[in-house]
């Protein structure tokens, strides 16, 4: 191994190292130290030393250990957050696994759905499949925000589903100044989920 390759090596694995067990990358996060292919040669390298994990292909995380139940698999969240890469792209969990977050779903689905406005990805860890789904702007317009959680997630329950059970199960997840989130993107949700936002926000019985 040359000197540059030393010091594309110490340079990333110092970034790692600066991360939280847990965390994932992929190796377009590391461009600015070199080409792709020094990137890629030093991950593997980092792999056979057992300083990092691949997970799947053009996935890497820094493992975490359990006192008992040994070496964890990564978070969903962590990496759905590698897919987005280096781009400034936003993603919205949808589907079963927004209603699971909100505590509407004791299940997590081995089938995880973010929308997002970057490309459409997916890949599978340890059972689980993370897809990126792209979709249209009005769906991304409350991205990250309690609103864009509480749409999607009832989204997936459906209208004939939602029921004073719900909202108040919702009411209890929330917290009080989502309410006020609620209230402002009222506009963006569809009528009956509008009338949701504002039974929830206790602007309407």
């Amino acid at each position: 191994m040359g000197r540059h390759s030393q010091s594309i090596d110490s340079r990333i694995l110092s970034r790692i190292q600066a991360a939280s067990p847990g965390q994932v990358f992929a190796p377009r996060q590391f461009l600015d130290l070199g080409s792709r292919d020094a990137i890629d040669q030093a991950l593997s390298r980092q792999c056979r030393a057992g300083a990092i994990r691949k997970i799947a292909r053009g996935l890497y995380d820094l493992p975490r250990d359990h006192p008992r139940f040994g070496r964890l698999a990564p978070s969903s969240d962590a990496i759905a957050n590698a897919l987005k890469g280096r781009d400034a792209i936003r993603l919205q969990p949808s589907g079963a696994y927004a209603a699971n977050i909100l505590g509407l779903s004791d299940q997590v689905p081995v089938r995880l759905v973010f929308l997002t406005d970057g490309p459409s990805r997916r890949v599978t860890v340890d059972g689980r499949e993370i897809v990126l789904k792209r979709t249209t702007p009005l769906n991304m317009a409350t991205a990250g925000r309690a609103s864009g959680l509480v749409i999607q997630a009832l989204r997936w329950l459906g209208k004939e589903h939602v029921d004073d059970r719900v909202v108040a199960k919702l009411r209890r997840h929330l917290k009080p100044e989502d309410k006020a989130v609620l209230l402002a993107d009222a506009h963006l949700a569809s009528g009956w989920i509008a009338a949701v936002f504002h039974q929830l926000a206790g602007t309407q019985k």
